[in-house]
């Protein structure tokens, strides 16, 4: 994956405070324990004539695409950081999803909690002495065995959506993990986010278009990318 020469293309919305960029399937957002390649070795490409880089505001999987949110600078980064904590940032993923919901709009509020997997890991699992995590769902579309769903986490809890669509019987498609088919990569894409960074105007919303290893099988569930032919979200500031 060449990212340098690409990275400044996925800038989806800059301002003083923070940045959002299209963040590709594949490749970590930060370095784990056994390294390698990872989205903050770029950040610097990301300066935009400020002293330092910016930093990962929240998280989003190795093998997620989307909206992820950097913050510019220390009190930039406090200030995103209450409002994640606070719960005040809407945001909205879509996936494609092994079989069909019993409701096609609902709830999943099922507590999460880390399971050490001896020398291979970790996994998380469905715990009632876990953390809170909720979940709304909406099916957007459904045909041959799969669905696409509008999920919007109400917790930030790790894995929280790929298991919350496991414990709905509709494991995401490509995630082996926790029992998903293996015939696409992971189809699960943070598709837009919403901050109400600056109290006296509206909040910031900003939409990541839909990657090419997903077009394929959304197209088949009613998706039109013609929806993303035009600008989405708001004018990066010049």
């Amino acid at each position: 994956m060449n990212l340098p020469g690409n990275l400044i293309d996925r800038v989806l919305y800059r301002d003083g405070l923070m940045l959002v960029i299209d963040k590709p399937a594949g490749i970590a957002v930060h370095a784990g324990p056994s390294g390698g390649a990872n989205l903050e070795h770029w950040f610097p490409l990301l300066r935009f004539g400020l002293p330092r880089p910016p930093a990962l505001a929240h998280r989003l999987d190795r093998d997620t695409s989307g909206a992820l949110v950097l913050g510019r600078h220390p009190k930039a980064l406090r200030r995103l950081g209450r409002l994640f904590a606070a719960g005040r940032v809407e945001k909205v993923y879509w996936a494609v999803v092994a079989g069909l919901p019993a409701a096609p709009e609902g709830r999943i509020e099922a507590a999460l909690a880390k399971q050490p997997r001896g020398t291979v890991g970790w996994r998380m699992v469905v715990d009632p002495a876990g953390q809170r995590a909720i979940t709304d769902y909406r099916v957007l579309g459904t045909a041959d065995g799969r669905t696409w769903l509008e999920l919007r986490p109400r917790t930030g809890r790790t894995h929280q959506i790929r298991v919350h669509c496991a414990l709905l019987g509709c494991p995401v498609v490509g995630d082996v993990a926790y029992g998903g088919p293996d015939d696409a990569p992971l189809q699960l894409h943070a598709r837009a986010i919403a901050l109400p960074l600056y109290p006296a105007l509206p909040p910031i919303a900003v939409t990541a278009p839909v990657p090419p290893h997903m077009l394929a099988l959304l197209a088949r569930l009613g998706y039109d990318p013609a929806i993303d032919a035009a600008p989405i979200g708001e004018a990066i500031p010049a």
